[in-house]
C-alpha cells in the first residue's frame, strides 16, 4: 500500500520499516539524486486542505519537521502530493504526527526559499513509486492522541514599523482599506489590503489565491486581521506585503466588546489567549484613530452622483450581455427617486416571481460590469451580500420627462470596488432577515394570477441596452482623482468649443508620441516655463573631466563645517582629488545622513551612492558647483539639474545653514534654494490622439508622476521602472488591436489658447487623472 498507517506499541512501531530504506538527513537533500531506498522522518507541523490542479489531479500539501534538529537552521520541508496518495493522506493525516516518506523527488524552488525551510520541496506520487508511513498510537486516530505530540507554535508578530525588506514575517494590523477579492489578470484571485497598527505605519499588501476561501475575510474598514507567513519587500521607499508559501489569516470584528471569533476557511489553525489581548488593544486603538465609519448607506438615503456601500439581499439577477449582469437587491428600506428597471427577458430572471413582485417596490437594479460579472454570476439568490462603490446616477429616457435613478458597478477595483458575501450572523444582517419576514407576511394574501401578469409586463418589454450600457460597461485603465460631479462631453462638441474650458471625457486612445517611451522624459524649469532634453552621462563625464585638470585648493580644506580628505590617483596621468565631508554639531555623521563634495573626481563620483548626497564642485575663490550643463547634485540614482536662465550660483559656504539646522535634511529643494539654484523638474512630455464616437483630438500629458504613478526623476536609472511603464502604455493602447477593441480612458482634460504672430490654436491637456492601479 502507497499509504501505511503503522501502530506505536511500547514506543516501538508494530511493523518495522522495509529493511532497505536508509533514513536521510533533510540538509544533505540535493535536487538530481536518487532517493528511491532512502526515507524522511518528521513530524507534521501544517497541511493545507486538498485541492485540484488545472487537470483535474488531486494535490495535497504538508509541512514536515526535522524533530531531532529542531534548533538547525533549516529544520522543515514542503511535501508536495499528487493523485490518489494526496486523496488517501488528506483523509487520515492530523497536525502532529509522525510522518515518514521514501521514494521521493527532490525539486529545487523557484522562488526564494521560506524562514528556516528548505530550498527544495518534495515530491510523492504512487506512480513514481513513492511510499508514505504514518505512525499512530494503537485504536486512535486523533493529533493529541498520536506518537508524537507536537506542542503549539509560538508565534512572533511584528510590528509594522519593524518590518524589514527580503523577511517573511507574522503580523497583526487594523484595515484601513481593502479591495474585495477579484479574478486577476491571470487566473488567481487577488485582495488588496491596507494596514495599520499602533506605530501609525501604513503596510499595503497585494494577496494571491487560486483558491477564494483562502483569502482573507474582510467585511469593513476596521477589520483586523492576522497574517501569517507574509513575504515584506520595498518599493519605491515604502514596504509592502505579498503572500508567500504556507500564507494564512484570521480576520476579527474589529468593533469594542464584540466577540473574538475568527473568520477563516482553514481547517486548523493555533489561536493563543494572548492573542486575545492583541486584539483588544487594537480595537481600543482604532476606535480613536481609525474612521471606520465608511461610506455605508441605505437606499432609503441615496442621493444623485452618490459613491456608496450598500448590505442588501439578492432576490433576483440575469445575465444582460457578455460584459455586464444584473443584480436585484433590496435591504429593507425603500429609495426615495423612481429607479430604473433593467429590461430583461422573465425566462432570463432568476429567484422568486412572487417574491420578486411582492418586493417590486422595495428592490434595486444593480447593473455590475467586466471583472465583477464573473463573481455575480456565481451568486446564490437569497445571499446577503455587501456591494462596494456602487455609483447612483441620474438619468431619463429620451422619450420621458421625469429622471429616475440608476445603479452601476464598473468595473475595475479602485476605491475598492467589489462585492462581497456576509454570513447571516453579522447585524445587519439580522435587521435584513427581520424585514424580509416583514414584507413577506404584508403581500402572501396577493392574487396570484395578478401577479404572474404583472411579472410579465415588467419584464416583457425587452429594449436594445446597447447604446446605454456602451459607455459603462467597459473596463476604463484610467482614475479620475478629482471632479467627480463632472459629466462626460463627446470630442466634437470639445472641438468646437473655445477655450479655456474643463472638460471629462471617455475616449479610447488611438496612437501616441513618443514611441520610444525614454524620450518622453524633459526637464522642466517652472519659473521660465522651458524644456529641456536630460544630458546623457557622456556630457557629465567630458565636464568632470574638464575640471579635473585643475589640482584643489589646500587652503579651502578642513573648515569650521566640513572635513577634507585628499589623495592622489594611481594611473598614468595622475589626478588629486578631494572630498569634503559635511559635518554637523562639530562631528562626522554616518554616510547615509552626510552630504559630500567631491573635487577632482571623474568616475569616482559614481562610487559614492552610500552617502545621502555627493555635489561635484571645483575650486577658485571658495568652492562652487560645476557647470550647470551637469547635474549639480546627484542624490542615490537621481541626477538634479539647475536652470542656466534662472539660476544665481552661490558659494558651497551658503549650505552651512543647513548643516547648522538640528536635523538636516539635505533635500535637492533646500539645497538649491541655498545655492541660488532654480531647480530643474523631471516631467513626462507625450502627446495622446484620442477618439470617441463623435471625433478625435491631441491632448498632451506633462506630469511628474501622478499619471503613471511612476516618479520621472527615478524611470531613467531603473529597467524595472521602464519596464513597467512599457507594461502601462500597453495596456492603455494595446498594440495590435483594432480601434473597437481598444480599452476606454476616462480622462480629464483642459483647452488653452496658443498664440504667436500668425494664428492662434487651440491645445488641450490631460490633468487629475491617474492610471488604475490594477492595470498592470
Amino acid at each position: 500500500m502507497p499509504v501505511q498507517l503503522l501502530k506505536i506499541i511500547e514506543g516501538q512501531s508494530e511493523t518495522p520499516l522495509p529493511s532497505h530504506l536508509q533514513k536521510e538527513n533533510l540538509k544533505h537533500l540535493q535536487e538530481g539524486c536518487d532517493y528511491t531506498n532512502k526515507y524522511i522522518q518528521g513530524i507534521v507541523t501544517l497541511f493545507y486542505p486538498l485541492t485540484k490542479l488545472g487537470d483535474g489531479t488531486d494535490f495535497f500539501k504538508i509541512v514536515v519537521q526535522d524533530s531531532d534538529n529542531l534548533c538547525s537552521q533549516i529544520n522543515s520541508i514542503n511535501v508536495f502530493m499528487y493523485g490518489k496518495m494526496a486523496e488517501d493522506c488528506a483523509k487520515i493525516i492530523r497536525h502532529g504526527e509522525t510522518f515518514i516518506v521514501a521514494g521521493f523527488k527532490v525539486i529545487k524552488l523557484p522562488t526564494e526559499k521560506e524562514d528556516a525551510r528548505h530550498d527544495c520541496h518534495l515530491e510523492v506520487s504512487e506512480e513514481a513509486g513513492s511510499t508514505i508511513y504514518i505512525y499512530t498510537k494503537p485504536g486512535t486516530t486523533a493529533a493529541s492522541e498520536t506518537a508524537s505530540v507536537s506542542v503549539a507554535p509560538k508565534y512572533v508578530y511584528t510590528p509594522l514599523n519593524h518590518l524589514k525588506d527580503g523577511t517573511v514575517v507574522n503580523l497583526y494590523g487594523v484595515v484601513k482599506f481593502f479591495k474585495p477579492p477579484y479574478i486577476s489578470k491571470g487566473t488567481d484571485y487577488c485582495s488588496i489590503v491596507t494596514l495599520v497598527d499602533q506605530s501609525n505605519v501604513k503596510l499595503t499588501c497585494s494577496l494571491f489565491s487560486g483558491n477564494l476561501d483562502f483569502l482573507p475575510k474582510i467585511y469593513k474598514v476596521g477589520d483586523i486581521v492576522r497574517f501569517h507567513r507574509i513575504k515584506i519587500r520595498e518599493y519605491n521607499g515604502q514596504m509592502q506585503g505579498i503572500t508567500s508559501g504556507g500564507f494564512a489569516s484570521l480576520t476579527f470584528d474589529g468593533t469594542v466588546g464584540a466577540p473574538v471569533v475568527p473568520r477563516t476557511s482553514s481547517r486548523v489553525y493555533t489561536f493563543m489567549d494572548e492573542e486575545q489581548k492583541t486584539i483588544e488593544e487594537l480595537r481600543i486603538w482604532a476606535a480613536s484613530n481609525i474612521s471606520i465609519s465608511g461610506p455605508a448607506t441605505k437606499l432609503s438615503g441615496v442621493q444623485p452622483m452618490l459613491f456608496f456601500d450598500l448590505t442588501c439581499q439578492l432576490v433576483g439577477k440575469a445575465k444582460v450581455d457578455g460584459s455586464s449582469f444584473l443584480l436585484k437587491v433590496w435591504d429593507g428600506t425603500e429609495c426615495p427617486y423612481p429607479t430604473w428597471k433593467v429590461p430583461v427577458e422573465a425566462k432570463d430572471l432568476e429567484g422568486e416571481k412572487v417574491l420578486l413582485h411582492q418586493l417590486r417596490n422595495l428592490a434595486v437594479d444593480i447593473l455590475v460590469y467586466d471583472n465583477h460579472v464573473q463573481l455575480a454570476e456565481s451568486l446564490k439568490i437569497g445571499s446577503f451580500l455587501r456591494i462596494y462603490s456602487i455609483h447612483a446616477t441620474e438619468a431619463s429616457a429620451d422619450n420621458e420627462d421625469v429622471s429616475h435613478m440608476e445603479f452601476h458597478l464598473h468595473g475595475g477595483t479602485c476605491y475598492g470596488r467589489g462585492i462581497g458575501v456576509l454570513p447571516e450572523s453579522k447585524p445587519r444582517v439580522k435587521e435584513l432577515k427581520s424585514k424580509f419576514l416583514e414584507s413577506v407576511a404584508l403581500t402572501d394574501s396577493q392574487n396570484m394570477e395578478s401577479c404572474s401578469m404583472d411579472i410579465d409586463s415588467t419584464f416583457g418589454n425587452v429594449t436594445d441596452l446597447e447604446l446605454h450600457l456602451q459607455r459603462c460597461q467597459q473596463l476604463s485603465v484610467t482614475v479620475l482623482t478629482d471632479h467627480q460631479d463632472l459629466s462626460n462631453t463627446e470630442l466634437k462638441t470639445i472641438t468646437n468649443s473655445s477655450a479655456p474650458q474643463q472638460y471629462r471625457i471617455r475616449a479610447k486612445l488611438r496612437t501616441y508620441k513618443p514611441q520610444k517611451l525614454h524620450q518622453s522624459i524633459k526637464l522642466h524649469c517652472s519659473k521660465c516655463n522651458s524644456l529641456q532634453e536630460v544630458p546623457d552621462r557622456d556630457d557629465f563625464d567630458f565636464i568632470l573631466h574638464g575640471s579635473a585638470g585643475t589640482a584643489p585648493n589646500p587652503e579651502l580644506h578642513n573648515t569650521s563645517w566640513y572635513e577634507s580628505v585628499t589623495w592622489t590617483t594611481q594611473e598614468q596621468k595622475q589626478r588629486e582629488i578631494a572630498i569634503h565631508f559635511v559635518k554637523h554639531d562639530e562631528m562626522l555623521q554616518h554616510p547615509e545622513d552626510t552630504l559630500i563634495m567631491v573635487e577632482g573626481g571623474t568616475k569616482e563620483i559614481w562610487k559614492h551612492k552610500r552617502f545621502k548626497c555627493v555635489i561635484p564642485v571645483r575650486s577658485r575663490d571658495d568652492l562652487e558647483i560645476l557647470d550647470l550643463s551637469a547635474p549639480f547634485l546627484l542624490k542615490g540614482n537621481v541626477k538634479y539639474y539647475g536652470c542656466k536662465q534662472c539660476s544665481t550660483p552661490k558659494p558651497m559656504k551658503n549650505l552651512s545653514s543647513i548643516a547648522a539646522e538640528q536635523q538636516p535634511s539635505w533635500e535637492p529643494t533646500e539645497i538649491a534654494q541655498v545655492l541660488g539654484i532654480e531647480l530643474l523638474q523631471y516631467v513626462f512630455v507625450m502627446k495622446f490622439t484620442l477618439v470617441d464616437e463623435t471625433g478625435s483630438l491631441n491632448a498632451y500629458l506633462f506630469d511628474d508622476e501622478k499619471f503613471f504613478q511612476i516618479p520621472a526623476s527615478e524611470i531613467l536609472a531603473s529597467n524595472f521602472l521602464q519596464q513597467k511603464m512599457q507594461m502601462t502604455m500597453n495596456a492603455l493602447c494595446p498594440p495590435g488591436r483594432k480601434l473597437g477593441d481598444l480599452p476606454w480612458l476616462e480622462c480629464f482634460i483642459k483647452s488653452y489658447n496658443v498664440r504667436d504672430a500668425m494664428k492662434n490654436q487651440v491645445c488641450y491637456q490631460i490633468f487629475d487623472t491617474t492610471v488604475a492601479e490594477d492595470v498592470v
